[in-house]
């Protein structure tokens, strides 16, 4: 006789946030990502279940992000890609143009790109004619360019529903002003029907909605910055004190999801699934009934390994099927915990396959898991998919449409699984495992690293702490100031998790200058609104206060040129720049601080060595290369741009410059390989330059003298350079990343 199939609840959790890309509530956004998503996947992730009876799904919604798809469904704002697209061609400026070529190829190509000819044509020529700048294309092809950028961004569903988008899709190429109108009214259109569709499925009991703290902040740093455990040696900014602010973000994206949808949520996903015991016992206290956090939280939390086997299947999924009963001093909260395999499959795995074969492999995990319920002593079981619902879409076939659709409709029918509310599921489960202990951390190595406990993310913090302490005394002196609530959004703004994730080691945006820069004007505002002046350090990327000269030459120095400790004092005069540190960089910097200085014949440099790569010979193995770049201030000569290949799609502002001369440095097995000057020539060509009198030693430190004459600079004239870290001729590193640092030979 063959045992009776136990039901399995899947839990399906879509988690939607973006930051503020705004400077000011009424200004243009900086960088499109709502409004592109918006037309891409807020709508049709939950219009989807249209055609399915039995799906049902939960939704984690930020309230910044809904303010921001008010700002521009119902106000009719702007970000700067879409004000470009309505402006007409002809009166497009050169610094328009750059811009366009910068930023109008954000999307997958293989997905977005390559299935429109012109758009494909159009990012060839950009590859190939890099160099001829903003004069490669005509007016035409900038028109181009903006449209199909923004027809790259629909989804295919929208494309079916619009005939308009349809048609100006099949036109291919040659759009005129009305066309790019056109689509913008059309995205304005999609976008003001998400709040209300949302809410409709709300209403119906199709979904369940809940939130996150207002601006997103990692909550655990906010209540107890002093538990966080370090991994380095630096020290973390003083203590916060925010512990009301993690209550009143909280607090107040509870009320605006209430207000929009018009139900209370009883769940809160905490930014990026980090907890610890106090947001936990602040939660409950709020009357929040349930949370969420990740496998190997539970894992640790439970002192129990979840094994699984080479394929990622689960051994036991027994515990991680429960919800779980979190008792604190006064009251008590459920936690779930989402298992971490499947949402890694979906968001990165499964997009490199077809899809409906990917949808069948996930349904078959799940069944793998049903099957290993029989032993189990209980009725109820669920299994958490909880993960980003936005951005891995465009990597897939049809934008995900086939893999949902096909995913879907095997749950629908398959009467031994249920799609679940999450809150429905927890209420109806009679015995919630008693969970003695939360260990802090994230759904990222059971830590806080990505968002704090590294140099740079340490200075925005302490940038934030200096704010918060200005605000508050300002608040006690004046209580009744109407633009308090103002300047406390603004700081509510810069306490959000994206500002940290980008900063510093190991993430990039592309666009980190611009996160940078937004990061700094709010804390800029935070002062305006109270009528104070901004304190001058944040006029500096935080970058540029991190790796900057701590000191300038005071005067001339002639040093010995033999690498060794010895005749240090001969280095006294010059100017040094420090290279910032960090989980990954410290790893492939061979350097941690440069000095520089002249005299009136010579320009001299001194590389101090990667203590971290000192300590650890083996990493001598690798290669490591530096280039400097140089070019004189006070003249112009044949000039070339930097060569070197982009680590990512962001092109700091450097990364345009051109120089006239190349100074490259190889170190391999602990050998000074290479030390060569290149010259530029017309046309964009580098030559290598004979330099007899050039001067190089390599022991202790790497040593340098370059004839002021072989870089072409005169008495009086100033030598400007810049380094850039660049192993295999991968810009990794700009030194210093937005200035070019001077000497001038007297």
């Amino acid at each position: 006789m063959m045992s009776q199939t136990k039901k399995l609840s899947v839990a399906f959790y879509w988690h939607m946030h973006q930051p503020v890309y705004q400077l000011t509530p009424n200004g243009d956004y900086l960088m499109p990502w709502v409004r592109l998503h918006a037309i891409k996947d807020y709508l049709d992730m939950v219009t989807i279940l249209e055609k399915f009876k039995r799906i049902k799904l939960n939704f984690n919604l930020v309230p910044v992000l809904l303010d921001c798809l008010i700002d521009y469904g119902e106000k009719g704002l702007h970000d700067i890609h879409s004000r470009l697209t309505i402006k007409e061609a002809e009166r497009l400026t050169d610094d328009d143009k750059e811009f366009i070529l910068n930023n109008f190829f954000d999307a997958n190509y293989q997905s977005m790109i390559l299935p429109f000819p012109e758009y494909n044509r159009l990012f060839q020529k950009a590859q190939l004619e890099y160099s001829k700048g903003i004069n490669a294309f005509s007016n035409q092809e900038y028109a181009d360019l903006m449209t199909l950028f923004n027809l790259a961004w629909f989804d295919p569903v929208h494309v079916k529903k619009y005939p308009e988008i349809k048609k100006l899709i099949k036109k291919g190429k040659n759009y005129s002003l009305q066309d790019r109108i056109k689509i913008i009214d059309i995205q304005r259109e999609i976008i003001k029907k998400i709040i209300p569709t949302y809410k409709k499925f709300l209403d119906k009991g199709r979904i369940e909605i809940t939130t996150s703290p207002y601006y997103h902040p990692i909550l655990p740093i906010l209540l107890d910055i002093k538990g966080i455990k370090k991994s380095s040696g630096d020290d973390l900014p003083a203590n916060l004190k925010m512990e009301l602010d993690a209550k009143l973000q909280t607090e107040y994206a509870l009320d605006r999801i209430e207000q929009l949808f018009g139900k209370r949520p009883r769940g809160v996903w905490p930014s990026e699934q980090c907890v610890s015991s106090k947001e936990l016992r602040m939660f409950a206290d709020l009357g929040i009934e349930w949370s969420i956090s990740d496998e190997n939280i539970l894992a640790s939390s439970i002192n129990q390994d979840f094994v699984r086997d080479f394929k990622g299947y689960l051994e036991d999924p027994y515990s991680l099927l429960k919800s779980y009963n979190y008792k604190t001093k006064n009251s008590e909260i459920k936690m779930i915990f989402r298992d971490s395999v499947l949402p890694n499959l979906i968001g990165f795995e499964y997009p490199n396959h077809n899809s409906v074969n990917a949808a069948n492999d996930l349904y078959d995990r799940l069944k793998s898991i049903q099957s290993k319920l029989l032993s189990s002593p209980d009725d109820n079981h669920l299994i958490t998919i909880a993960m980003d619902g936005e951005n891995c879409w465009e990597n897939y076939e049809n934008d995900g449409l086939d893999f949902l659709m096909t995913l879907y409709s095997l749950l629908e029918k398959d009467n031994t699984i249920e799609t679940v509310l999450i809150s429905d599921y927890i209420e109806k489960e009679q015995y919630h495992k008693p969970l003695n202990k939360i260990t802090s951390g994230s759904w990222i190595n059971q830590n806080f690293k990505l968002w704090i406990d590294e140099p740079l993310k340490n200075l925005a913090w302490t940038y934030v702490k200096h704010a918060r302490d200005d605000f508050s005394a300002y608040v006690k002196q004046n209580p009744l100031d109407p633009n308090i609530p103002l300047a406390m959004r603004e700081l509510f703004i810069c306490e959000g998790s994206d500002w940290f994730w980008w900063y510093g080691e190991p993430n990039d945006s592309g666009r980190d200058n611009i996160f940078d820069y937004l990061f700094r004007e709010h804390l800029k505002n935070i002062y305006l609104y109270l009528g104070l002046e901004p304190p001058q350090h944040l006029d500096t990327a935080l970058y540029a206060a991190i790796a900057k000269p701590s000191r300038y030459p005071k005067g001339e120095c002639s040093p010995t040129i033999d690498g060794t400790i010895e005749h240090n004092d001969e280095w006294l005069n010059v100017g040094c720049i420090e290279i910032p540190d960090g989980p990954v960089l410290k790893e492939t910097k061979l350097f941690d601080k440069i000095c520089f200085g002249y005299d009136k014949d010579n320009f001299y440099l001194r590389f101090y060595l990667n203590e971290y790569i000192r300590e650890n010979p083996s990493k001598f193995r690798q290669t490591y290369q530096m280039y400097i770049y140089m070019r004189n201030g006070n003249k112009k000569h044949s000039l070339s741009p930097i060569r070197l290949i982009n680590k990512t799609e962001n092109v700091l502002s450097l990364s345009k410059e051109k120089f006239h001369n190349e100074l490259q440095l190889s170190i391999h097995n602990n050998e000074l390989q290479l030390t060569r000057l290149i010259k530029a020539l017309p046309n964009n060509i580098w030559a290598l330059q004979s330099s007899k009198d050039f001067t190089a030693a390599y022991d202790k430190f790497l040593d340098l003298k370059i004839p002021f004459d072989n870089v072409d600079i005169k008495m009086g004239e100033t030598l400007e350079f810049v380094f850039v870290n660049a192993n295999l001729g991968i810009k990794d590193l700009f030194i210093p990343n937005d200035m070019l640092l001077s000497v001038t030979r007297k």
